[in-house]
């Protein structure tokens, strides 16, 4: 999978960045979660920061173009996005995180 960042803008008034990209890829098409690891190692930020807002596969071609935003930090993203756009992108949840999660709802 090769990421390629076609527009990268500062918005200022927002505290984040947006990105228009493209994704050349093999096989079947990639996992929101995959382009949101690429994208991070790819701009060196961290992974809870990087939003992917849509991503359009293009019919019979192994591209997709979608467009992501970086915010500063997490306060600012919860307060601006969506709920439905948070939840598409919230991190799976590691085995000690269900573990802990387990034990507070049992107490």
């Amino acid at each position: 999978m090769d990421v390629k960042i076609i527009e990268d803008k500062n918005n200022v008034l927002l505290n984040r960045r947006e990105l228009n990209f493209e994704v050349t890829f093999e096989g079947s098409t990639p996992a929101r979660m995959d382009v949101k690891n690429k994208m991070a190692a790819l701009l060196n930020v961290p992974l809870e920061l990087v939003v992917v807002q849509r991503m359009n596969n293009e019919y019979g071609r192994q591209k997709l173009r979608g467009y992501a935003k970086i915010y500063e930090d997490t306060a600012r993203m919860k307060k601006i996005e969506e709920d439905h756009i948070l939840e598409r992108n919230k991190l799976p949840e590691t085995p000690e995180e269900k573990a802990d999660a387990a034990e507070v709802s049992e107490e």
